[in-house]
């Protein structure tokens, strides 16, 4: 009698997903040019020069993204403790002798080279909490393993969020979106969603009362009476919002064409970063932000695939905080250009420049591409 064949393994790679990215990364590298160009002509003399230093930084990236995706993610797991102090380390610095730009001092470095570190706050976050998740375990139910989730996250988003809002409460968001699918008790996360969207509708007096607290800078408060009125701050904060919708609304259904965008031309400023996607509605239309909306949902829908399927528990962590990650930051991104929520200096993962975001973002993504590369599958 002869015995049953043995079932071989292979191992998984998510070409879709790695697919997704370059497709992501090409894509933000056009609509770049076509959004910079006029400014980087008149400023630097070469209407390219946006796209190639956020090209070169990509390509490093991209290396980067290759090599990770090849290592074994559990090594993680073993030195989250040194990237949370690393983290706040970083941010001490960034508070004691960041470089101050536009009036907010988020950068570490000189002015040629320079990074912003709540890039590297949010991949220490996603570790130490899938980390502490897996040994935190069932309790994680409980308010004392809550609890001790929230010391790893709420410190560090707050010493975040007093130079930077945005990158706060993304670091927030994230931790809660990792907690809410480790749980099996979710009505704790449900009521923390309607009371942040209580606080959303009665934004007006409640803002109003954090600033008279001292924890709301006028600059803050500012953003919030012109997301309630941008019409009544024409030349001031009002001005970037209102260009946004202008570019928004001229766009129609298939837009102006590719590099044809008016709005770019100094009424929407630094096009090319946070109000990037009103340029992409501008030139390619309704039609062009829709495919790219759901270009950013396959994404997520491989990420749920790689979670649901990935051999531990802390690897789908990982994936799940990553997943976390681009789902905020591109909700909160349209919303801030579409005047759904204030302004707070979001960008648009993948698409919009930023040197620092793009190389941490394809460090992310070779965390996840580890994490899939790891699953076996059974012949």
């Amino acid at each position: 009698m002869e015995a049953a064949p043995r079932k071989r393994s292979q191992r998984f790679y998510d070409y879709s997903l790695l697919f997704t990215i370059v497709f992501l990364m090409i894509f933000g590298l056009i609509m770049i040019y076509s959004s910079s160009s006029y400014r980087a002509q008149i400023d630097y003399g070469n209407p390219a020069y946006f796209m190639i230093r956020q090209g070169l930084i990509a390509a490093v990236g991209l290396v980067a993204m290759i090599v990770i995706s090849k290592l074994d993610y559990h090594w993680y797991a073993r030195v989250w403790q040194l990237g949370i102090l690393l983290a706040w380390g970083m941010m001490i610095a960034v508070s004691l002798f960041g470089r101050t730009i536009n009036g907010r001092r988020r950068w570490l470095g000189t002015k040629s080279l320079s990074f912003q570190p709540t890039e590297f706050v949010k991949i220490a976050v996603i570790v130490a909490m899938a980390a502490l998740i897996v040994r935190i375990g069932k309790d994680i139910d409980r308010f004392a393993g809550k609890f001790r989730a929230m010391l790893i996250v709420l410190p560090l988003a707050l010493i975040v969020a007093l130079n930077n809002l945005s990158s706060g409460i993304i670091i927030v968001g994230i931790g809660f979106v990792m907690m809410f699918v480790a749980s099996k008790r979710k009505i704790d996360y449900i009521f923390c969603v309607a009371a942040a969207a209580l606080v959303l509708i009665f934004a007006g007096p409640v803002c109003k009362a954090l600033a008279g607290m001292g924890i709301l800078k006028e600059y803050q408060l500012t953003r919030i009476f012109v997301w309630m009125d941008p019409e009544a701050y024409p030349m001031d904060g009002g001005f970037q919002v209102l260009q946004g919708l202008y570019a928004i609304g001229s766009g129609g259904l298939f837009g102006k064409g590719l590099g044809q965008s008016i709005q770019k031309m100094g009424f929407v400023p630094e096009a090319q970063n946070d109000m990037i996607f009103s340029i992409i509605c501008e030139e390619l239309g309704l039609f062009g932000a829709i495919c790219l909306i759901l270009m950013f949902m396959f994404m997520i829908y491989r990420f749920m695939v790689i979670a649901g399927n990935a051999p531990d528990l802390f690897g789908s962590m990982i994936v799940v905080g990553v997943m976390g990650h681009i789902a905020i930051q591109v909700i909160l991104n349209i919303a801030v250009v579409t005047n759904t929520i204030p302004n707070t200096g979001i960008t648009l993962p993948f698409i919009s420049y930023g040197g620092t975001s793009i190389l941490f973002l394809m460090v992310e993504m070779g965390m996840v591409l580890s994490v899939s590369n790891q699953i076996k599958l059974e012949k």
